[in-house]
């Protein structure tokens, strides 16, 4: 199949999985076009069956904020055209899968048929799309979609809740890649972030508020008061400034290193003992199962899509939201104890396997060949 894929090319974990889709998708003899306003992040390889569209917005002066949506949708028509990309799967309903819908009504004109294939991915719906301006807007996009799919039963919880939904949804969860994870780091030793008896707690995401970043500071306040511990913060965002102060004023910033972003995150995670995730809401977790694909347990909150990845008591702990007494204690307890901490380790790598990318894509191809027979019975 030709597959054209939409995605934000950040380091946010939707442009993440929708890369790894891609990149695994063409391994198994796929044309994998991506279309966006600047190469991915994890895209880094080019070839015969996967290739990068940069979609350019001109300026113009009359426009406050410039049309993203009118030059994607203008650009699939062109790229559809040009290689004949078979099938469109748009991450994020809005503005991808709303471009999407646009660009296929302007194939229909010239007799082009090309079916669209929505991810949801959390904050499209919850933050984002429940907002009365786009509330609309967002309920045509996926009513309009040929397929729906949601990474947690969570999320499509939630879509069915906060919109008036007529499509069916599909759940397909988000996956990791083993291949990814078998290497064992040689350039780099664990003493280079810690020392030999400090235990390594990690913390990895966007910094925004939904995040609890203040909540990932006071477990490790905690944790540190009883346990030698080094807190790595990965990510950049809002709430990196306050983070930073907030460390200030306990007196830790000697124990707490801010890596900004960073394409290192195996490396890092190689050599974690504990990963902190005390968000107010997550539609599955990715975080979460990147750590644990490196053997590493987690503390949690208890919402959104989190305890179907995280499994309470097994691969770490969950507690309901800012519940940080509950999640400190938790910590502790795996921390304070290094045969138990092993094998919180080797059970969270066993349940992440459950998500390994070879058992995810194939769950991709057979809704992209239902919707495409879907699309040629109605066509």
């Amino acid at each position: 199949m030709k597959i054209g894929i939409v995605c934000y090319p950040t380091f946010g974990g939707s442009g993440v999985v929708a890369t790894e889709l891609g990149l695994a998708l063409s391994k198994r003899g796929h044309e994998i076009h991506f279309i966006t306003y600047s190469q991915p992040v994890r895209l880094d390889l080019l070839g015969n069956n996967v290739h990068f569209h940069e979609v350019n917005v001109p300026e113009y002066p009359l426009f406050l904020y410039q049309p993203y949506e009118l030059a994607l949708s203008s650009k699939l028509v062109d790229m559809v055209k040009l290689y004949g990309i078979e099938i469109l799967h748009v991450h994020y309903a809005i503005p991808h899968a709303y471009a999407a819908y646009m660009a296929k009504k302007m194939l229909q004109e010239e007799g082009i048929y090309v079916p669209i294939v929505t991810t949801l991915h959390g904050t499209d719906i919850t933050l984002v799309g429940s907002h009365p301006f786009y509330k609309p807007a967002v309920t045509f996009s996926i009513n309009k979609s040929d397929a729906v799919t949601s990474v947690s039963q969570s999320l499509k919880d939630d879509t069915l809740r906060l919109f008036d939904i007529k499509n069916e949804i599909d759940v397909v969860p988000n996956f990791i890649d083993f291949s990814r994870h078998k290497t064992h780091f040689t350039d780099c030793q664990r003493d280079i972030m810690a020392n030999e008896n400090e235990k390594i707690i990690t913390h990895i995401s966007n910094f925004r508020k939904v995040k609890q970043i203040p909540d990932v500071i006071k477990v490790f306040f905690n944790i540190q008061k009883q346990i030698p511990a080094k807190l790595m913060m990965v990510g950049e965002g809002p709430e990196r400034l306050e983070a930073e102060q907030l460390c200030e004023s306990l007196g830790i910033t000697d124990k707490v290193v801010f890596f900004g972003n960073s394409n290192e995150i195996d490396k890092i995670l190689c050599f974690s003992d504990l990963f902190l995730l005390p968000s107010v809401t997550e539609s599955f977790g990715l975080a979460a199962l990147e750590a644990m694909a490196s053997g590493v347990p987690v503390i949690s909150s208890n919402t959104g899509g989190i305890p179907e990845v995280n499994i309470d008591g097994v691969s770490g702990f969950l507690s309901d939201v800012n519940d940080v007494e509950d999640m400190s204690k938790n910590a502790i307890r795996i921390l304070s104890d290094n045969n138990r901490l092993k094998e919180f380790k080797e059970r969270a790598k066993d349940e992440s396997k459950k998500f390994d990318i070879s058992n995810i894509v194939p769950k991709y191809e057979a809704i992209y060949k239902r919707t495409l027979k879907k699309c040629m019975i109605l066509k």
